[in-house]
């Protein structure tokens, strides 16, 4: 449809050249490999540019021109800025190109300028020049261009073809494009496996060719190469192209039902459809699926196997050829038509990929089945009747086959005494069918016919048909079926052609005898004479075999014949005239020794008459009949049988017959007849027809009878008569030769033929029907003969590789029976070769054309080379008890015996650690270096080692198993053998793998055949997950870390952790909702309390961070799980509706969410940590109770009950941990017993005071004799909020018993508890050192360092908890803790707090207080000093944290709130206008509350307050509001907002420290730490202990709790202890004053060496040296010489170097050394010289760990040695002796 709008049809133009479309939907048309023209692309582009806001293109090209001729192009400018531009522009410097001349050129945004450019050639060369356009922002120029013709294709650079099979191909196009402007011509150079359609063509300018490249290659690999493009003129160009692909080699499978499917026989991999059995004479059809398994098409074709010419196929497959998709399938129809009955079918198609690569046989295997007709009985007794009569019986017929049945009894009833309805029919499958048979004799005598019944594809069956006929005159013996079978066996015996008068005559002379079975038989004496086979009992031959060699109708028969008639079949031929048909001489031959009367039976209304009708015949004479035909139509058929009796005349009447064994039958004579009355000008009627004959008669033996059934049915509505003209065709016998064929009938023949020899024999028989040549059959068939041939692979050659010795080797040899008969096969082996080679099976059935593998193993016994032979008999299955003719063949077997060994490519292999309920896969590389394949059997010997019970251990199961444990691995290479562990035990697993090579016998097992292998170690482990820290927050904060560890019971958790789980525990390895209800079943016993402690409404929650450790081997998952998490995600109607108490309190806690964990699952890799948050909200009163499920996958599963209590706001509440409390085990006359702690935690908002109930304390002392056994030191205190407080006792066991005991302690304003105390007092002297005091103390329970922080921490402790262990009396022990600020900004201010006196007496910290630097740490020495009294020491102390900055503006806003409030205080505005007036003014109802205080105020106040001040400034802090109470904190801040509220002080980072210790007195110290004493320095002698830390009645602390420490100082003091204090130290001092030996110390303190420093001072001279030492001669101080034993040794030196040389001066100095010596011995002694040594030595140790925190010194750095040179020794003349000591 045309535009209405021309900008948008021009829009629509310029969008389609810049975008490259074709503007003519033409140009889209579909391309093939061949030129299409097509608009060139270089036209369509222009390539443009924007130059400060104009657009213009960038060059200006001419192509196509001529000389001589100008050439305009337009260049157009476009302003595509929002502004005008101006510019201008300079001509092409060059002459031939012209343009206007220069101008300025002014555009409107969106307007366009064409400037024309003219180009004038001069020769034919290339030309290039350019406009330069100049603006205020700069210059830009626009290229000219004028090009030759040039050739130029344009085509892509590279091409990608579809992925392709081997020996496959595929293909793709790509366009090649002339964009040059001349005619070019192009060539391509492929390499292979690529080439091109066309590989040379011609393009015209602008014209485009599409070219097909097809990849078809021969290698699977990837194909990345280059072809090559040749085009132009003289002048040869090039241009590459890129050619990819990918080539795969098809993989093909034969998929078969299974329902389809055969066994195989074994050892051959074949897809086998069985067809099963089949109808003969129909078609079934089944399919087969071609799978494809590779990612390429693949090509195949069918084909057959090579079959010899003689065979006719009975398998048909109409596909040969065809592409299976990538990854898909084609179905494969084959049809299966069988033609013989009774016959197996195989054949073998052969699926062949592309190339041969791969060929997949598929075997099809079927058989033919037959109906399977019988009759019920095989005789019908009519008995006797009389003449005139007729007796009809039922005899039945069955087909117990499923194929339909074609019988014909052949028997014309219309001329016979015996009739059938029907005689012929169809007999259904799984049918029985009742036939009726009449008996109407005509004559007086007795009837006897034997009647073939024919079944098409089945073996005729007989019956007999016996009556006997009396008359009025003639009654003849009536004949029963024992007279057939005696008569049987007297025709085998010889004597049936012997009249019964004379047998009965033999009989009474004794020549002849009757056998048990009643049958005559002669006397054993004249038996002798006579060969034996004579007197052999009656058989029933084949019934193909007496059918066609019956006598009667034939002239071959089994036995001789008794009476014979001549001609059997005969045909009239042409009769016309009708009255002219001569007749037939019939002779009929008496062949026994009796007479005989024939009695032929009438036919009425039959045109064949017999005369005479009966006649006598002598013994061994003949009588001639004559056969009238008197025809009664013309142009008609005739056919007739005509039926006649021959028996003996003396059986006329049953009074000649003296025995019953002499009666003999009657004999069935037949005659068939034919006759026609066409004159020879009428055309004989036309036979309808259908004709069912075999093309080849079933396959047999060379000279043996081979039979087949032929089947004409009769379709038309008219007679159809038949003759077959045997003399034609001699080889093949039929049965019946001649006949009719009712109209609606069939006829059933028999044909056989006796094949001599293997050769083809083709066999023409002619049938000729109604009578006519014309209407003549010819029936083609085919025999042969099959021989015995069998088909051995490799030409009779079986090569075996090289075998280890002792083992054996199984290979797979294939036989076939290349005939159409089964033949049975049986493998013959030398008895000296039976141990070395055998063969499975060795004897079997071939069917035909089957292919069979058999297995040969060869089994060498020694090192050697084999060459062995075998032979195999083949033969026809034969049902003779004679052994048929076989043939055999010969097999040759070469091998060879070799010696072979495994090893293992590691010998030693350590899987580590490997999780317990898992396991874990690893494989053994098993090499075999020798040249033959060994099959071996790999045994497992399993050792475990451990903490274990090794009778345990013994008995359990093999936790290594090993897939495959045997098989086989080929020469020179190796087998991967996969290794599973299943460890059951956190046991060491030591595996030891052994291999045995295999035998025919599997004996490899005996250990003594083993070989070594290798070893595999591995260990079982638990997933390990245990508490590596823990803090509290929020509510919490204020309880320390030790007493937390123990509310949450984390030190037997952490025991559980490390336990291994139970099988229960094990139900559920892994985290699952497995509960139907709401409380889910427990499967631990493990059950531990995870305490909240106790909180107001309303405060925070408490919040518990628990650091999650992974200190194990393997990767643990661990997960918190609610009731909620267990239970199954059920439908509405399944829940239970009614929930108990215990329930719904689980359910309100779950709902709310009271508990929560954050995170409640994860993974934690070995030595990963992990912290997990545990929170208590207190949004409720109460106590709240959920049992939390702690699952370890694999590993242990605890349930942890979470508890937590909630009070109201100004409630006092204690929270007892446990009502029972076990006192440490203290020995039995422990003379001063320690003092014990009981803790107790205030988690309310309130002071809570406690008071201990004494009176059960007071009545066990008086069971004890008034031994203080619990002595409580602290009956009565007072514990902060959110604090902990301590009860101090003293437990002192008077016997080796457990004692109890029940002290309530009350709570003043709160509930009182009842706990239970218990001490375990022991003997030392019975238990011995196994209950020592060094175990009192409990080892840390958790890590030292800092590995947990709470959000907001700005710093950390290096250690949370210090136990200083056992230390004794007068000493202190000091511990050294940095706290780190780990702000990377921010400086912190700590504070040190003590949280009770008597802590504040034992324990020191330095510094108490300070100021930590961002990223920096401080040291802080903590040292505990006991103070005389034995006690356990757990002090909690917290380190107040604040942050520099919030504490310097807390200060800040504090003293301008201060000073806002002085100012206040002093400051006023009045505001009222009326100050003259005295009277009050009246306040309204509504007042102000300022004005509402003045009212109880005096006058002058009163006034003063009516002025307005500024608002007040009030301490108003803000109260603990509950949790979500948002619109109470609304209100709140409102009222605050009209209110200066005092600043508050930033809340502190609490961190808590726990000092653990226990001191003992002297005296238990050095009894039990004897080893330890050397540790701990002594500050004072023993002479000054206090008497009272002697004493256990606990009087010495009786009211420790009343004192407090500022009664202690002087401001307390009365005026009278001021007084006494003053004059005590008055005396002392003036006695110091005026004593002159404190004077001479004094000054000798200041001259006396600074210990241990002196090696720092400067060196002084001799001379000083000198001096000094005479002026400190007197002083009579010196140091210590067992201090400093370098420093004596040097002054003496120095003395003996500077000494005098006089014997004054040296006795002089030995009396100085002697008094020097005794003062140094007293001074030592003294404790101040060891205090003083002590904290020396503390104070540089201190200095140096403070200088190494700061990295001021490595104390981990290796000491450099610093060699100087050495110092000349002064000589020493006169040494003084040494010193003595006493």
């Amino acid at each position: 449809m045309p535009c209405s709008h021309p900008y948008r049809v021009f829009r629509g133009q310029m969008l389609a050249q810049v975008r490259g479309q074709p503007q003519n939907p033409d140009c889209c048309r579909k391309r093939c490999c061949g030129c299409v023209r097509k608009v060139s692309a270089r036209k369509a582009k222009k390539k443009k540019g924007v130059f400060w806001g104009i657009e213009v293109a960038e060059t200006l090209q001419w192509r196509g021109w001529e000389l001589g001729k100008e050439m305009i192009k337009h260049l157009m400018l476009k302003n595509v800025h929002e502004k005008n531009q101006k510019l201008s522009y300079r001509c092409p410097s060059t002459r031939f190109f012209f343009a206007v001349f220069p101008q300025l050129i002014t555009l409107s945004p969106g307007m366009s300028l064409t400037l024309p450019v003219v180009f004038r050639p001069a020769e034919k060369r290339e030309y290039e020049d350019s406009i330069c356009f100049t603006k205020a922002e700069g210059e830009f120029s626009v290229t000219l261009r004028a090009v030759l013709p040039s050739p130029c294709l344009s085509l892509p650079s590279a091409v990608e073809l579809p992925i392709c099979a081997v020996h496959s191909a595929t293909e793709t196009t790509f366009p090649v494009r002339n964009v040059g402007d001349l005619v070019t011509e192009f060539a391509w150079e492929t390499p292979s496996p690529f080439y091109m359609i066309p590989d040379c063509s011609l393009l015209n300018s602008g014209a485009e060719c599409m070219v097909k490249v097809v990849f078809q290659p021969k290698v699977a690999a990837v194909y990345d190469v280059a072809a090559t493009c040749w085009f132009g003129g003289e002048e040869k160009r090039k241009r590459t192209i890129q050619l990819k692909a990918l080539a795969k080699y098809p993989y093909l499978r034969v998929s078969v039902p299974e329902e389809e499917c055969e066994g195989v026989q074994p050892g051959k991999s074949q897809n086998v459809l069985c067809f099963g059995p089949v109808p003969v004479g129909t078609t079934v059809e089944k399919c087969v699926e071609i799978l494809n398994m590779s990612v390429v098409d693949a090509p195949c074709r069918i084909e057959r196997a090579k079959d010899p010419l003689l065979r006719d196929h009975v398998f048909f497959c109409d596909a040969s050829h065809g592409v299976v998709p990538a990854k898909g399938k084609i179905v494969l129809c084959i049809r299966f038509q069988p033609q013989t009955v009774g016959e197996h079918s195989t054949d073998y198609f052969t699926i062949i990929s592309a190339g041969s690569l791969l060929q997949t046989v598929l075997k099809v295997v079927g058989s033919c089945k037959g109906p399977l007709v019988s009759l019920h009985q095989d005789s019908v007794d009519f008995n006797w009747i009389n003449v005139g009569e007729s007796m009809m019986q039922v005899l039945k017929i069955s087909n117990i086959s499923d194929v339909p049945a074609y019988y014909q009894f052949d028997i014309d009833g219309r001329g016979s005494v015996f009739s059938l309805d029907p005689t012929c029919g169809v007999l259904e499958g799984k049918t029985t069918l009742a036939l009726k048979v009449t008996f109407r004799p005509t004559h007086p005598i007795s009837y006897h016919r034997r009647v073939v019944c024919l079944v098409h594809h089945q073996e005729p069956k007989y019956v007999d048909f016996f009556g006997t006929c009396h008359s009025d005159t003639a009654k003849p013996a009536i004949l029963q079926a024992r007279h057939l079978s005696w008569y049987r066996t007297n025709m085998v015996r010889g004597l049936t052609f012997y009249p019964p008068d004379i047998l009965s005559v033999m009989l009474k002379d004794g020549k002849l005898q009757m056998d048990e079975k009643g049958a005559l038989t002669l006397p054993p004496e004249i038996s002798q004479d006579k060969p034996p086979k004579e007197y052999f009992e009656y058989f029933e031959a084949s019934s193909m075999t007496e059918y066609f060699y019956n006598g009667v109708s034939s002239y071959l028969a089994v036995f001789p014949c008794h009476v014979s008639v001549s001609p059997r079949e005969y045909d009239f031929g042409c009769c016309v005239p009708l009255h002219k048909v001569e007749p037939l001489p019939l002779c009929v031959t008496n062949h026994t020794k009796g007479k005989i009367t024939v009695a032929w039976t009438p036919s009425h209304g039959s045109a064949f008459q017999v005369s005479p009708e009966i006649c006598d015949i002598p013994p061994l004479k003949s009588s001639a009949f004559r056969v009238l035909f008197q025809p009664t139509q013309l142009n008609s058929l005739y056919a007739a049988e005509l039926e006649g009796f021959a028996f003996y005349k003396v059986l006329r009447d049953y009074s000649n017959i003296e025995e019953d064994a002499t009666i003999c039958p009657s004999w069935c004579l037949t005659v068939r007849l034919r006759a026609h009355t066409y004159e020879a000008e009428r055309e004989h009627f036309i036979p309808q027809y259908i004709l069912d004959v075999p093309k080849t008669f079933p396959p047999a033996a060379p000279n043996t009878d081979t039979y087949c059934s032929m089947l004409l049915l009769n379709t038309g509505t008219s007679l159809i008569t038949f003759s077959v003209n045997q003399a034609a065709c001699p080889s093949v016998l039929v049965k019946p030769c001649s006949g009719h064929v009712i109209p609606g009938g069939h006829q059933i023949f028999f044909l056989s033929t006796h094949p001599l020899n293997t050769v083809l024999q083709q066999h023409v028989l002619p049938l000729q029907l109604n009578s006519c040549p014309g209407y003549t059959k010819e029936i083609a068939l085919q025999s042969c003969g099959e021989s015995l041939l069998l088909l051995l692979e490799g030409d009779g050659n079986l090569y075996f590789k090289p075998v280890c010795i002792g083992t054996s080797s199984t290979r797979m040899y294939t036989i076939k029976n290349c005939t159409r008969l089964p033949m049975i096969f049986t493998w013959k082996i030398h008895q000296s070769d039976s141990k070395i080679l055998s063969v499975s099976p060795t004897a079997g059935i071939l069917q035909p054309y089957e292919a069979m593998a058999q297995a040969w193993t060869f089994t060498p016994d020694k090192e050697t080379k084999y060459l062995l032979r075998a032979m195999v008999f083949v033969r026809r299955k034969s049902p003779d008890s004679v052994s048929p003719r076989s043939v055999r063949y010969a097999l040759r077997i070469v091998g060879e015996g070799v010696l072979g060994t495994i090893r293992a490519q590691n010998k030693h292999l350590d899987l580590g650690n490997v999780l317990i309920g898992d396991l874990q896969n690893c494989s053994v590389v098993l090499l075999n270096d020798g040249v033959c394949s060994l099959k071996y059997i790999l045994s497992v010997e399993q050792q475990i080692t451990g903490p274990c019970d090794p009778k345990d251990v013994c008995r359990d199961s093999l936790a290594l198993e090993l897939e495959p444990s045997r098989g086989t691995i080929p020469a020179r290479s190796k087998a991967f053998v996969q290794v599973t562990v299943r460890p059951a035990r956190r046991l060491h697993y030591t595996w030891s793998i052994k291999y045995a090579i295999c035998t025919p016998t599997d004996s490899a097992n005996t250990k003594e055949e083993q070989q070594p292998l290798c070893c595999i170690v591995a260990t079982g482990v638990y997933p390990t997950l245990c508490i590596a820290d823990a803090c509290s927050a929020g509510s919490a904060s204020g309880i320390s870390k030790l007493h937390l560890w123990r509310l949450f019971s984390l030190d037997t958790l952490n025991k559980c952790l490390e336990q291994d789980p139970t099988p229960s525990e094990l139900t559920y390895r892994v985290p699952t909702r497995h509960s139907t209800c709401l409380i889910p079943p427990v499967y631990t016993p493990v059950l531990l309390d995870f305490n909240f402690g106790v909180a107001s409404i309303g405060s925070e929650p408490t919040l518990v961070m628990l650091l999650l450790a992974n200190k194990g081997v393997v990767p643990v998952e661990w997960a918190f799980l609610f009731p909620s998490d267990q239970k199954m995600d059920m439908e509405h109607w399944a829940e239970d509706v009614e929930f108990s108490p215990h329930e719904l309190h689980q359910m309100r806690i779950q709902d709310n969410q009271l508990f929560s964990i954050s995170p409640k699952s994860g993974k934690l890799l070995p030595g990963q940590q992990e912290s997990v948050q545990l929170s208590h909200r207190h949004d409720f009163v109460g106590t709240d109770h959920l049992p939390v499920l702690l699952k370890v996958s694999y590993g242990r599963e605890i349930l942890l009950n979470f508890s937590g209590v909630t009070v109201e706001q100004d409630q006092r509440y204690i929270h007892f941990a446990s009502t029972k409390h076990l006192f440490t085990p203290i020995a039995v006359g422990t003379t001063h017993p320690p003092t014990q702690i009981y803790e107790l935690y205030n988690g309310g908002s309130v002071p809570v005071v406690f008071e201990v109930q004494l009176d059960n304390i007071v009545r066990l002392q008086e069971e004890n004799f008034r031994h203080p056994v619990f002595v409580c030191l602290t009956p009565r205190g007072e514990i902060p909020p959110g604090t902990i407080g301590h009860i101090e006792w003293v437990f002192s066991p008077l016997e080796a018993k457990t004692y109890l005991v029940d002290v309530p302690i009350h709570i003043l304003g709160g509930e009182s508890a009842l706990i239970t105390f218990q001490g375990v007092g022991y003997d030392l002297n019975t238990i011995g050192d196994t209950a020592t005091s060094s175990e009192v103390l409990p080892p840390t329970v958790f890590a030292g360092s800092t590995k947990l922080t709470v959000p907001g921490q700005a710093a950390t402790l290096s250690h949370h908890r210090i136990c200083l262990g056992n230390i004794p009396d007068c000493s202190k022990a000091s511990r050294l803790v940095f706290l780190n600020n780990i702000s990377e900004s921010k400086a912190v201010v700590f504070a040190w707090q003590i949280n009770t006196w008597k802590d504040e007496r034992v324990l020191q910290i330095a510094p108490e207080s300070g100021t930590v630097q961002p990223g920096e740490s401080i040291p802080c020495f903590i040292t505990l000093q006991p103070l005389g009294c034995p006690s356990f020491y757990s002090i909690d102390l917290v380190c107040e944290v604040h942050i520099q900055e919030s504490l310097v503006q807390y200060e800040r806003d504090l003293q301008e709130w201060e000073s806002e409030k002085e100012r206040q205080a002093v400051e006023f505005t009045i505001t009222e206008k009326d100050l003259g007036t005295k009277q009050k003014p009246k306040s309204p109802a509504g007042r102000s509350s300022d004005s509402a205080e003045t009212e109880n105020l005096p006058e002058s106040s009163a006034v003063i307050r009516k002025y307005k001040t500024l608002p007040a400034v009030q301490n108003h802090p803000t109260p603990n509001l509950p949790a979500g109470h948002f619109q109470r904190r609304l209100l709140l801040d409102k009222a605050a907002s009209r209110v200066w509220v005092k600043p508050e002080p930033p809340t502190p980072i609490l961190l808590h420290l726990s000092v653990t210790a226990r001191s003992y007195s002297i005296e238990d110290f050095f009894s039990n730490f004897t080893s330890e004493i050397p540790k701990y320095f002594l500050s004072c002698p023993i002479s000054s202990w206090p008497l009272e830390s002697k004493l256990v009645d606990g009087s010495r602390d009786r009211d420790r709790m009343d004192m407090d420490p500022k009664w202690l100082s002087l401001a307390a003091a009365s005026n009278q202890e001021l007084q006494i204090v003053t004059a005590i130290l008055t005396d002392v001092i003036r006695g110091i004053l005026e004593n002159t030996q404190f004077h001479d110390a004094v000054r000798r303190s200041l001259d006396e060496p600074i210990p241990y420093f002196s090696q720092f001072r400067c060196a002084e001279s001799p001379e000083l040296q000198d001096r000094r030492r005479w002026s400190t001669v007197p002083s009579r101080v010196s140091a210590s010489p067992d201090l400093y034993p370098e420093k004596n040794g040097e002054r003496k030196e120095m003395e003996q170097e500077t000494s005098p040389k006089s014997d004054l001066l040296e006795s002089w100095e030995i009396f100085h050394h002697e008094q020097l010596g005794e003062q140094k011995e007293m001074m030592s002694r003294q404790p101040a010289l060891g205090n003083l040594v002590e904290l020396v030595l503390e104070n540089t140790l201190r200095n140096i760990l403070i200088e190494a925190s700061r990295g001021e010194v490595v104390l981990t750095a290796r000491p450099r040695v610093i060699a100087l040179p050495p110092r000349p020794s002064p000589r020493i003349t006169n040494p003084a002796p040494p010193p003595s000591r006493a």
